[in-house]
C-alpha cells in the first residue's frame, strides 16, 4: 500500500464507525503517513484504543471488500514489540490521519527507532537511519534500550546492537 492507498482505506473505514475511535499505528504505515518516509508497505500495523479487536476486524474485512483490496490491510495484531515502548509514549503520538470519527495516530519518531532496533532487520537500516536523519533522538533511545537490557528483556542486547551500528555507520 502506497499513501493514497492508505488514506482511501482509512476514509472508508472512518465512514463505517458510528463512533469516535482511536488507533495507534506502527510499522511502515506510521513511517509513511506520519513521518513522511516515501515507502510502500504491505499493511498497516494498527491498534484500537476504543473498539474491541473483534469488531475493528469485521469492518476492516468490509472495507477490503468495498475497495477490492487484500482483506488483511489492516493488521491490528502487531504489538510483537510494543513492550518495549517507553511508559509515556502517548505523549509523542503524531497524528497519521483525522477523519469525522476515526483518529489515527503514530508512534513517535523515538518509539518507531526503538521497534525497528528491536526487530533489527536488513530492511529496518534504511528505515532507522531515516528516523534519524528526520530527528529520532539516538540518546533517549539507547538509553531507553539500555534500561530494558537491566531489567532483562529479551532481544535488548541484539536492539541496542542494532542501534551502535546505525550510529557507527553515520
Amino acid at each position: 500500500m502506497d499513501k493514497s492507498q492508505m488514506i482511501r482505506a482509512l476514509e472508508c473505514l472512518d465512514a463505517k464507525l458510528d463512533r469516535p475511535t482511536r488507533l495507534v499505528l506502527g510499522g511502515g504505515g506510521a513511517l509513511i503517513l506520519a513521518h513522511g518516509l516515501p515507502l510502500v508497505t504491505h499493511d498497516l500495523d494498527a491498534v484500537p484504543l476504543d473498539m474491541e479487536l473483534s469488531e475493528l476486524d469485521r469492518l476492516i474485512k468490509q472495507v477490503s471488500v468495498e475497495l477490492q483490496i487484500p482483506g488483511d490491510w489492516m493488521n491490528p495484531y502487531f504489538s510483537t514489540f510494543t513492550h518495549t515502548l517507553p511508559a509515556d509514549y502517548k505523549d509523542r503520538l503524531a497524528v497519521a490521519f483525522q477523519g469525522q470519527n476515526l483518529k489515527v495516530l503514530a508512534l513517535g519518531k523515538d518509539e518507531m527507532l526503538i521497534m525497528k532496533c528491536f526487530a533489527h532487520r536488513l530492511k529496518d537500516v534504511g528505515h532507522a537511519k531515516a528516523l534519524i536523519k528526520k530527528g529520532a533522538r539516538v540518546e533517549f533511545v539507547e538509553s531507553h534500550i539500555e534500561k530494558l537490557l537491566e531489567k532483562r528483556i529479551p532481544l535488548a542486547q541484539e536492539a541496542l546492537d542494532f542501534l551502535d551500528e546505525l550510529v557507527d555507520e553515520s
